[in-house]
């Protein structure tokens, strides 16, 4: 059966450490699927609203307030028990964290594809357990997911290093970075893209500039290759206040296109 995807806003920068902004990011996002400059294909030729079906979901009313983590929560699973792939549009990357303990409590353990410039393993943050530097330490220690890959990173400290000791995290450093060396995961696939993974050059509008990252191809390389059946997506860490005549918009839009390709062509093989 050919998957079906909930479009999900997730508008929140309450844990950003630095700028606010990527709160605003999903309208962004949907502004720029819909711009008829764009494309409705995806790169195997399968196309929004015909190949690729894609609910919008609307935003989650979020209230920047403690609560919001719950109100992820069940934005995530009514979709999930309707039998649609979500795919969440950040929102800082805080809200990975209660994305996957939705996803977690009706699809068990998944495997998570991380694209970054940083691994976000913080124990805390500026004293923020929740910080958008932390989420993937709250999904680690409470089990969440099986295997933890993330890709493109370029910012790792010496107390995010003891981290990845700790929960046995597999990180794809962006300075040795090559497509083959990220591992085929045998999912079910979570993946998390923050669009400061990718070079300033080509996603300049995110609060934190890391240069030396990943292209738009390395990105699509990376995933293209996977196997495993997509469960959810975020694409977060948009700040339309840093964009250029949106650019990053634009490359957020294109991945929500690929990440649905991926799913349905994976589905296809599942099914055959």
């Amino acid at each position: 059966m050919k998957p079906t995807f909930a479009l999900i806003g997730l508008p929140t920068d309450r844990h950003s450490s630095y700028l606010r902004g990527p709160a605003k990011g999903p309208a962004f996002i949907r502004a720029a699927l819909a711009c008829d400059g764009n494309t409705v294909a995806s790169e195997d030729g399968r196309e929004l609203g015909l190949d690729l079906i894609i609910n919008d979901c609307g935003d989650a009313p979020l209230r920047e307030a403690d609560g919001d983590d719950d109100i992820i929560e069940r934005s995530i699973s009514a979709p999930l028990r309707e039998g649609h792939c979500p795919i969440s549009l950040g929102g800082d990357h805080s809200v990975t964290y209660p994305v996957l303990r939705a996803i977690h409590a009706e699809r068990g353990q998944v495997d998570i594809l991380h694209f970054d410039a940083h691994p976000d393993l913080y124990d805390d943050y500026q004293g923020n357990k929740r910080s958008h530097a932390s989420p993937f330490a709250r999904i680690m220690e409470q089990g969440l997911a099986r295997r933890l890959v993330q890709v493109g990173i370029r910012t790792l400290e010496r107390r995010q290093r003891a981290q990845v000791e700790r929960f046995g995290v597999e990180i794809i450093p962006m300075r040795t970075f090559s497509p083959y060396a990220v591992p085929i995961l045998e999912g079910p696939l979570y993946v998390s893209i923050d669009l400061d993974g990718l070079d300033p050059s080509v996603a300049p509008g995110v609060s934190h500039h890391e240069p030396g990252g990943l292209t738009m191809r390395d990105i699509l390389n990376v995933l293209q290759a996977q196997r495993a059946p997509l469960v959810g997506a975020d694409i977060v860490e948009l700040n339309p206040d840093r964009d250029i005549n949106g650019m990053t918009a634009t490359v957020a839009a294109k991945l929500v296109r690929e990440l649905c390709a991926y799913a349905c062509s994976r589905a296809e093989v599942t099914s055959g």
